[in-house]
């Protein structure tokens, strides 16, 4: 199956690369739709920053601010992209479900708010499981792995158990890379994400866009990160990501497509050496 591109709409103030960049809902509407136009399969909308130390902020704020864009881009998408909510609360995730999204997309994968995968199931809706020990504010406190790979697939496959307890059937797990992980964590993941699919049996879904431990790596600032940002990105989908989530979709659109067709080759290739028909 081709990669899914999840093109990023932060609809808030704080966010760490683009933040406070939609002053209306029209605005926001308008930049969902250009995301699908530069060749998202689906849209993730957020209502509330889950970078470090970010400030948290109440249900009724995060509704009041997603839910009027994803009845209007439901409204005009139609079956051309589907809509996740980036949301860890139960509430808003109803919300949101009930006003066209079809994904729930948790970074603490349905920890911090159980109720949201009794949801999610309910209303027939996929979950994005994230990993993340504690909360977004605090997650980068006491940070420590004997080994990430295997720890980060055990307690992810902790949240697809209850996932699958609670009677979702559409499940995708996110390694939570920067979500309290130090450099070598983060890099430990993307090179061995092989075996963390295959530890895990679901499709992965990895964010690494613009994110601080490519600024560590390369020195650039967070708007000048799509070059290290590509990097990462083909390294993810050549190690079998599912989806990679990004701001930037053109670009990683293209990205996607070349290590696509790389690894098509590849398997055309291997399968000529072992006799089996090619095309």
């Amino acid at each position: 199956m081709p990669v899914v591109i999840a093109g990023v709409l932060n609809l808030t103030p704080d966010s760490f690369s683009d933040g406070g960049r939609y002053p209306s809902v029209e605005s926001a509407v308008a930049s969902g739709l250009a995301l699908v136009e530069a060749g998202a399969h689906w849209i993730d909308v957020g209502g509330e920053s889950t970078r470090p130390r970010a400030e948290p902020v109440g249900e009724t704020v995060e509704i009041e601010r997603v839910v009027p864009v994803i009845e209007r881009l439901a409204q005009a998408l139609g079956r051309r992209a589907r809509i996740s909510v980036d949301t860890y609360k139960a509430g808003t995730a109803e919300a949101a479900l009930a006003a066209g999204a079809t994904l729930v997309n948790d970074v603490s994968g349905g920890a911090l708010e159980p109720a949201i995968l009794a949801i999610a199931a309910r209303r027939r809706a996929g979950v994005v499981l994230g990993h993340l020990r504690g909360r977004p504010a605090t997650m980068m406190a006491n940070v420590h792995f004997d080994d990430v790979v295997t720890e980060v697939a055990v307690e992810l496959g902790g949240r697809i158990a209850a996932a699958r307890a609670a009677g979702c059937v559409e499940i995708w797990a996110d390694p939570g890379i920067g979500f309290g992980k130090m450099l070598q964590d983060n890099l430990r993941l993307l090179a061995e994400l092989p075996r963390l699919g295959n530890l895990l049996g679901v499709p992965l879904m990895v964010g690494v866009s613009r994110k601080r431990f490519i600024g560590e790596i390369t020195g650039q600032s967070v708007h000048h990160r799509a070059f290290g940002t590509a990097g990462a990105v083909a390294v993810a989908v050549l190690h079998g990501a599912a989806a990679v989530r990004v701001h930037d979709v053109a670009e990683m659109r293209d990205v996607v497509g070349v290590v696509e067709a790389i690894a098509s080759a590849r398997i055309a290739e291997e399968k000529h050496y072992n006799g089996e028909p090619n095309g």
